[in-house]
């Protein structure tokens, strides 16, 4: 069914949403998979779906990448890397010159 605000969908898990765009993916069940720590757990949905799409699920993984080619990636802007860039030194990590 589609109103002025989206279309409605249910999922497979049987939650009911309203979604303007294309995106499948389910608002609470994204929120009931977010990571509780480490950098996953700071980024956006959009973010965090742009990396694991691309199987980047760890700092040292990230690090075998450059900034342009994160950039690249569907989902992830240039506001999200500086929360990238610091998880990386923090662990004494950066991306790939």
């Amino acid at each position: 069914m589609t109103t002025n605000k989206g279309t409605r969908r249910t999922c497979e898990k049987g939650h009911t949403f309203v979604k303007k765009s294309d995106c499948s993916t389910c608002p609470k069940c994204e929120t009931e998979g977010k990571p509780k720590e480490g950098v996953m757990s700071l980024l956006s949905a959009p973010v965090r779906r742009a990396l694991e799409a691309e199987g980047i699920m760890t700092l040292p993984k990230l690090a075998e990448y450059t900034e342009n080619e994160i950039l690249k990636l569907h989902g992830i802007g240039p506001s999200s890397m500086p929360i990238l860039r610091k998880s990386l030194e923090e662990e004494g990590l950066s991306f790939k010159s």
